[in-house]
């Protein structure tokens, strides 16, 4: 592994059958970084995080996670990395300090660390007051609290987080990520996949990968001043069906997608303002405003998989 990087990825390729999971792709992740692995359900990330914790073999290509080669040594790096998978996996019949104390006996922790570690991981998560609770009984934000406590008992280098917030609702995971900063804060690096945009925002960089590929790697600022040139318009107009179809015909709109009640569109320059709205106007489109707006990850998001499709299609033709 080179010297400051944490993860360390080389055209990695896993395949299952002729479906390539995941596609040539190569980056790496500083150490002490939020990396976010980003994409839709089926893009490849949870295969990833796998591969990097030792938990699948790649079909080819070379990979390091905490200096240790990800098919060579695959055991040392479990002993160094914590792993929180999508899939709450704690003892439902154990009680909140006896899942800490039977995690921190896998890893090897010894008693009197146990204990402290123990102490800190109620403090972090807020969990004191349910030390003898059954893991049942708490609530799913409670869960995913005591599911990222067990796996840093062990006061692992790197931390992965596999869409650690999937089904929890919104202040519940508002908390979860204050919990992922004080993480960070130590020195711990993060490495965490997520298809929710709002997630997103929190990381240092991001990696955007649709279809095995990774087709986008930068910080949420870069990617939405890279990925989105020209002006991003807001369209408010009715009926939006009927807009959308005329927009697809429309030169001066580069790019279209429906956003909630609204089009948004990709246009060369804020000159296309109004040569737009008359061509709605003439197709018996009312329009009620167009609006010049800051393009969401969101935005570069569907203009980076939009841009995927076309060049797979223009590469099947």
């Amino acid at each position: 592994m080179t010297g400051g990087h944490a993860v360390v990825v080389d055209d990695l390729v896993k395949t299952f059958g002729s479906f390539a999971a995941v596609d040539h792709i190569s980056f790496s992740v500083p150490k002490g970084e939020i990396f976010g692995f980003l994409g839709p359900n089926g893009a490849g990330k949870s295969t990833t995080i796998r591969m990097l914790c030792g938990i699948l073999t790649p079909t080819a290509g070379r990979g390091s996670v905490a200096g240790y080669d990800i098919l060579a040594e695959p055991e040392q790096i479990k002993e160094r990395i914590g792993y929180m998978s999508q899939k709450f996996s704690l003892y439902e019949d154990l009680t909140v300090e006896e899942n800490i104390e039977f995690y921190g006996g896998v890893y090897g922790v010894p008693g009197a660390r146990l204990a402290e570690r123990k102490r800190w991981i109620l403090e972090m998560a807020a969990l004191s007051q349910r030390a003898r609770s059954l893991t049942r009984e708490l609530a799913t934000g409670w869960k995913q609290r005591l599911a990222l406590g067990c796996a840093l008992v062990h006061e692992p280098e790197i931390l992965f987080l596999d869409e650690p917030t999937a089904g929890v609702d919104p202040v519940s995971r508002r908390n979860f990520w204050d919990l992922i900063y004080t993480v960070a804060r130590q020195g711990v690096t993060v490495f965490v996949t997520t298809h929710y945009m709002d997630e997103a925002e929190h990381c240092d960089r991001l990696g955007l990968i649709y279809r095995g590929k990774l087709i986008a790697l930068g910080s949420p600022q870069q990617l939405k001043e890279r990925y989105v040139a020209g002006a991003l318009l807001e369209i408010r107009a009715q009926p939006i069906m009927a807009a959308l179809d005329l927009l697809a015909q429309e030169p001066g709109a580069k790019e279209v997608a429906v956003f909630g009640a609204a089009l948004h569109v990709v246009a060369d320059s804020e000159a296309a303002i109004d040569p737009i709205r008359r061509a709605l106007e003439r197709g018996g489109v009312s329009v009620e405003r167009i609006d010049a707006i800051i393009p969401s990850l969101e935005d570069v998001f569907v203009a980076l998989i939009e841009q995927a499709d076309q060049t797979a299609a223009g590469g099947g033709a």
